[in-house]
């Protein structure tokens, strides 16, 4: 089977479950958000490992499945961040790397490593069940709707940038972090986007969800999530470049790995939820 064809069979099938367990939300979305928050963890540390480091995984990779799974359980539109609980957290880290890293084995990386892997997979997702929450979201269709903004715009950017990249890119953007990636992909990517936030707003996400936008506000959103994925692509690539890999892992048919899905909305997913509680942002549309 090709790339190719491994690509669209696997899209064909993770697709519908993704939105189908967004709709159901509570657990299921926890469940979800924590599977890919472990898995990209585990990515994560697969990188810094291959890079010099030695990160605790043990104790990362349960801690970033811990996040989703707490804000899903958190009450309808409360997603705090205990500050004395993150404290703890990060003391019970440095105490087990007396016994699991000792002073030859880079303590100080270990743990900052492993901190940032919890903080960039899990904590960035948990985001994604915050915004199926947010209070304006009125009902599963609502939430639902809402949520898929963030994730089918990042999609849309990827899709411009590669399109208008591959026909007018002469221009690199970032050629020592990214060689493939070029200024007219990345000013296609923003087009696209906005055009998309416009139509999604205009014919899905106000009559069907009861959430409209002011023009102002899509072209905010548009633009802010647009720049927001093509950092978090470009962040990945750094971490991967450092190291010396090309993919986080092989987990998924013709598509590498978790991190290499998901790179781009960990950056639009709190992107989106701070953009999402300006007053004025989301406007409810009576029926």
């Amino acid at each position: 089977m090709s790339e190719l064809a491994r690509r669209v069979l696997f899209a064909v099938v993770a697709a519908p479950a993704t939105v189908w367990l967004i709709y159901l939300g509570g657990p299921y979305l926890g469940i979800l958000s924590a599977t890919a928050a472990a898995l990209g963890a585990w990515e994560l540390y697969r990188i810094a490992r291959a890079g010099g480091v030695d990160p605790i995984d043990s104790v990362g990779i349960p801690f970033s499945a811990l996040l989703p799974l707490l804000a899903s359980l958190a009450p309808r539109g409360v997603f705090t961040l205990d500050l004395g609980a993150s404290a703890v957290a990060v003391l019970i880290m440095f105490t087990l790397a007396i016994w699991l890293r000792g002073a030859g084995q880079r303590p100080l990386s270990a743990v900052a490593v492993t901190l940032f892997g919890v903080v960039y997979t899990g904590g960035m997702l948990s985001f994604g069940v915050a915004i199926r929450y947010h209070n304006y979201a009125v009902g599963r269709i609502s939430g639902t709707l809402l949520l898929l903004l963030p994730i089918l715009l990042t999609w849309m950017n990827d899709i411009g940038a590669y399109a208008l990249g591959r026909l007018f890119g002469r221009r690199k953007l970032m050629p020592t972090v990214s060689p493939g990636k070029t200024v007219a992909g990345a000013v296609g990517g923003i087009v696209v986007a906005v055009v998309f936030c416009w139509a999604y707003v205009r014919w899905i996400l106000a009559p069907y969800g009861e959430l409209g936008m002011a023009p102002w506000a899509v072209a905010l959103v548009g633009l802010a999530l647009s720049l927001a994925a093509q950092v978090g692509d470009l962040a990945e690539s750094l971490l991967k470049r450092e190291a010396g890999v090309k993919n986080s892992s092989g987990l998924i048919p013709g598509h590498g790995g978790v991190l290499d899905r998901l790179d781009s909305l960990l950056f639009v997913l709190p992107t989106a939820y701070l953009l999402f509680g300006i007053p004025g942002m989301l406007l409810p549309v009576p029926r």
